[in-house]
């Protein structure tokens, strides 16, 4: 296995384990620990908890080590409150201007995250919902849009990652789905109604008093 695979399913192992709540929010990820659990040197440790760090599932603190990212409900409230704002001006617009370019595209995004969610894909279903939002910005060719919409759902990653049901990852995929079927209608009325909609169920179906999962990394791994 080469070193790029190596941190792949590191990232991978790490993520599934966040996700599925069994490392809880605030777990010391220590990097020997890791390391030996996988078998690995450390430097390859290093480079996944960077990937992670990225992804804002974890974050580092100086002379402290590497943490699983601890998320707020109220700030997460806050960001789907502004995505709304956002989001619906952006459905609008979008609508206004639809192509038949953007439409396959919107097309093919929907089948690759109803293929993720079938599969179980926990990971790849994530940031395929996340990414149906941002594609819309770029296929309109806003990237400043793209890049702020990408900042505010990556703020609510981790707890969306965390505190979504495969249930509610199903729903979100068809609600996807119906948003899509407005667009192609023309139908902007509709569309930014499903968007807005859509974003109070995601909020509305997180968890946020799930069972306090493990912080032992080897029991959460196993």
């Amino acid at each position: 296995m080469d070193s790029s695979t190596a941190t792949r399913s590191i990232v991978d192992a790490l993520t599934k384990a966040i996700v599925e709540h069994r490392l809880h929010p605030g777990t010391k990820l220590a990097e020997q620990k890791l390391a030996d659990h996988f078998g690995v040197s450390r430097t390859l440790i290093r480079q996944a908890l960077f990937q992670l760090v990225q992804k804002r599932l974890i974050r580092m603190e100086p002379a402290r080590g590497a943490f699983v990212a601890t998320p707020s409900s109220d700030e997460a409230r806050q960001v789907f409150a502004v995505r709304r704002m956002v989001e619906a001006e952006m459905t609008r617009s979008f609508v206004r201007g639809v192509t038949p370019g953007q439409i396959k595209a919107l097309k093919d995004h929907v089948a690759e995250e109803k293929a993720a969610v079938t599969r179980g894909d926990v990971a790849g279903r994530t940031d395929l919902l996340g990414d149906f939002h941002v594609r819309m910005a770029e296929l309109m060719g806003n990237q400043v849009l793209a890049q702020i919409l990408g900042e505010l759902i990556s703020r609510c990653a981790l707890i969306t990652l965390m505190y979504q049901s495969s249930n509610a990852a199903e729903h979100s995929a068809e609600e996807h789905s119906d948003i899509l079927k407005a667009i192609i209608a023309k139908d902007e009325k509709l569309a930014v109604k499903l968007m807005d909609e859509h974003l109070r169920n995601v909020e509305e179906s997180l968890a946020l008093d799930r069972k306090v999962p493990s912080n032992d990394i080897a029991m959460a791994l196993a």
